[in-house]
């Protein structure tokens, strides 16, 4: 597909709202916080305003081709050399305008009342996790800053193979995600394009570990049949990148994904707990254990507050908004 112009069209998926290569979507958990019916799983857990968040990217290209993975493989095309990139400032600007775009039609919404539709016109945190892989884009820790400059958190989603540019990133929350604990496993659930890949990984965990500044996430996606197995092996890899917290969230059969899996491979929440809990056995650090189950996703901790400390209700962050919570 093409632009206009002629040039290869970046963002090829129509339920996307994109300029040049930054998409964004709207997330279901937005929608539902305007409308009072409940928060993201990420609010519990760090303190994101949903209504307040952008998800967006800075290219939607990816090098791995998961099989859990809810896109389209096909619109993926690893091709980067004829890409135009924006610089950081037109990103962070496409984005904010993106999801004004996307929300104006709740302004009009009886549901939704007007101190939070306004709010939600002014975001205050991004989530670099729309699709793709975000560190393909080469100004992403400049991307990064710029949002940090606007007064807008960063949430950043790697599948960290990109192992030089995630060391310049310092995101205000930094996930990886870690869905094989070997080699094996990861080439037949990742099925990256690169063959280094597995290494970069490995290396990418050693980053994680020098990062002070920023808040650290292992992350991983559970698929029953795939990569449910040898708990110690991802609590060893936790543990090397002395990440400060663990995610485990289960594999939903939605999407393109359904082509690739079955339903049964989709977890319970009660096996993703299970699944946690035997790797909190190999973390005696992370004995907290946070779970929604809505979200069938379960999280170990050192302490008991995971919240971003610049979240907190009393924060600075939060004195020019008079926030409504309901």
């Amino acid at each position: 597909m093409s632009d206009a112009d002629g040039g290869p069209k970046q963002v090829a998926d129509p339920a996307y709202h994109s300029e040049n290569h930054t998409a964004a979507q709207t997330c279901g958990w937005t929608k539902n916080a305007l409308r009072g019916e409940g928060k993201c799983y990420k609010y519990i857990f760090y303190g994101i305003e949903s209504h307040r968040c952008i998800q967006m990217t800075p290219v939607v290209k990816c090098n791995e081709r998961c099989v859990f993975c809810w896109r389209d493989h096909a619109g993926h095309a690893y091709e980067l050399g004829d890409v135009e990139w924006d610089d950081p400032a037109a990103v962070a600007d496409a984005s904010v305008e993106l999801q004004r775009k996307l929300l104006s039609g709740f302004g009009g919404n009886d549901e939704v009342p007007r101190e939070v539709f306004d709010q939600a016109m002014e975001p205050r945190h991004v989530a670099i996790s729309l699709d793709g892989e975000p560190t393909l884009y080469p100004h992403l820790p400049e991307l990064i800053e710029e949002f940090h400059d606007r007064d807008i958190t960063t949430f950043l989603v790697s599948n960290g193979t990109n192992t030089e540019m995630l060391e310049r990133c310092d995101p205000t929350q930094l996930y990886i995600s870690v869905d094989a604990a070997d080699r094996q496993t990861f080439d037949s659930t990742v099925q990256a394009m690169e063959d280094d890949a597995w290494d970069s990984l490995i290396d990418t965990l050693d980053v994680l570990a020098e990062k002070d500044d920023t808040r650290t996430v292992i992350r991983t996606t559970l698929v029953k049949g795939h990569n449910m197995h040898h708990p110690e092996w991802y609590a060893a890899m936790c543990d090397r990148a002395d990440a400060d917290f663990v995610e485990m969230k289960a594999y939903m059969h939605v999407g393109h994904s359904r082509g690739r899996l079955d339903r049964d491979s989709m977890p319970d929440h009660s096996e993703v707990r299970e699944f946690t809990q035997k790797m909190g056995e190999y973390l005696p650090d992370h004995d907290v254990l946070k779970e929604v189950e809505d979200s069938r996703v379960a999280m170990l901790a050192e302490d008991e507050n995971t919240w971003v400390p610049k979240l907190e209700k009393s924060s600075e962050f939060w004195e020019q908004d008079s926030l409504v919570e309901y």
